[in-house]
């Protein structure tokens, strides 16, 4: 298996036809069909279904595109870091980041580097934690910034000196909208929507008194959004993040936080071990100041 082929096999399954993706690779449609077959019998599956007017990838198809991205990625990654000129910092970095209250200080960091550096080129990727962690995991990401709960086992991490607590997202007619904060027996029996996530489900689970017996969680979100507009309609309540909250711009919706707080973290992760570039370094460098600097102001 080739790289060459990897790139040919991924530019069908985006352009969907054989005759686009030849011209695109600006070699011959005979060419591109004889690698694929070639491709095909290598591995011994059927990659693609072949219709009149497109092609389908298998399930092995889907399988083998996915590899093919992270192997090109790595593979681009890696001859781009080999280039680079020892005194020239450029080249891209690719961070992911679930919703945070820290978005703000990646900003600032991102920002300060690109007025010095406007050859270093930022890859945001949006995703829930394990997502992230995964991403790290695989090396299609070099940082992270993500809350709690998540597993530091496998990771190195700057912790940022910021909190968020969590609480429900309740329509302002709720009887709760007016408390200035809710305990676990007052929602006994209430349909809360819980972020899609095991983790934060457990931590939940842990605030509630270790399980949920009695409580309604049948209903999950990945998107907060989403659910604030069921929560809005007075479809049930939504445990979130104080921050997420008051990112929305949804009228008639309030946010009371728990009681006793069950307050989150943030981090920067990174993998173990992880040889950075002289361009991650710098990154590292600036974003961990802009965080101390910000907290020796608010402090």
């Amino acid at each position: 298996m080739e790289i060459r082929t990897l790139r040919y096999f991924l530019t069908i399954a985006q352009e969907k036809t054989i005759v686009q993706a030849a011209k695109k690779l600006h070699i011959t449609q005979p060419t591109l069909s004889r690698q694929m077959k070639e491709l095909e019998e290598e591995f011994d599956k059927q990659l693609f279904i072949r219709t009149n007017r497109t092609i389908i990838l298998t399930d092995d198809g889907l399988l083998l595109k996915k590899q093919a991205q992270q192997i090109l990625f790595l593979v681009d990654k890696t001859e781009e870091m080999m280039k680079s000129s020892p005194d020239i910092l450029s080249g891209d970095i690719h961070i992911g980041a679930t919703e945070t209250a820290a978005s703000s200080i990646l900003a600032k960091a991102i920002a300060a580097i690109q007025k010095d550096h406007p050859q270093i080129h930022f890859h945001l990727y949006s995703g829930n934690v394990q997502d992230i962690a995964d991403r790290l995991e695989s090396g299609l990401l070099d940082f992270g910034l993500v809350l709690d709960p998540v597993n530091l086992a496998k990771f190195d991490f700057f912790k940022l000196p910021i909190h968020d607590r969590w609480g429900l997202l309740v329509k302002d007619d709720n009887r709760l909208a007016a408390q200035n904060h809710v305990q676990s027996h007052e929602i006994y029996n209430m349909e809360v929507m819980c972020p899609d996530q095991e983790m934060v489900k457990n931590e939940f689970a842990g605030w509630l008194g270790g399980n949920y017996r009695g409580f309604l969680i049948s209903n999950t979100y990945n998107l907060l959004y989403n659910a604030a507009q069921i929560v809005a309609q007075g479809g049930s309540l939504a445990l979130s993040l104080e921050s997420h909250s008051h990112q929305l711009n949804i009228p008639g919706l309030s946010f009371v936080p728990f009681h006793p707080d069950l307050n989150t973290n943030h981090y920067l992760i990174y993998k173990k071990y992880q040889l950075f570039s002289k361009e991650c370094e710098h990154f590292l460098n600036v974003f961990q100041q802009t965080a101390t600097g910000l907290n020796e102001e608010n402090s």
